[in-house]
């Protein structure tokens, strides 16, 4: 169940409809997700969220776009946010995603939340070759 309710028709509004405009751009695609509708209640809150979105997400940089996406849905698998677990493992199989490269990654986040709570729980110290300063 949602807190809010998204604006009836938030492309009235100049401000979201130049962030929806450029949505689309970026994209490629004609398609706004319900993150961006929902954030249309506050035109500041969505122009600075996408804002922060493209310059990570969609600008291209040292990482490919599926490692992005990859490390996006791990976050949110640790976060419990079930709409970015969603939309991020679909925006990773859209960028050529196997079935095979997604068992291993649900095993990588598996595998690394299982010994972060051991880790935790034990309070192992750092190894000092491990300190990167």
């Amino acid at each position: 169940m949602t807190t809010i309710s998204p604006p009836v028709n938030p492309e009235e509004n100049p401000r979201v409809k130049a962030v929806f405009e450029d949505i689309r751009e970026t994209r490629g695609s004609d398609f706004i997700n319900n993150l961006w509708h929902y954030l249309a209640f506050d035109p500041a809150l969505l122009e600075a969220t996408w804002k922060d979105v493209k310059a990570v997400m969609a600008t291209p940089s040292s990482l490919d776009p599926m490692t992005k996406e990859l490390i996006y849905a791990a976050v949110s698998i640790a976060n419990s946010c079930d709409y970015c677990i969603h939309s991020h493992t679909a925006a990773a199989k859209a960028k050529g995603m196997t079935e095979e490269q997604y068992a291993e990654f649900l095993s990588i986040v598996s595998l690394a939340g299982r010994t972060n709570h051991l880790l935790n729980g034990m309070k192992v110290p750092v190894d000092p070759e491990f300190d990167c300063s």
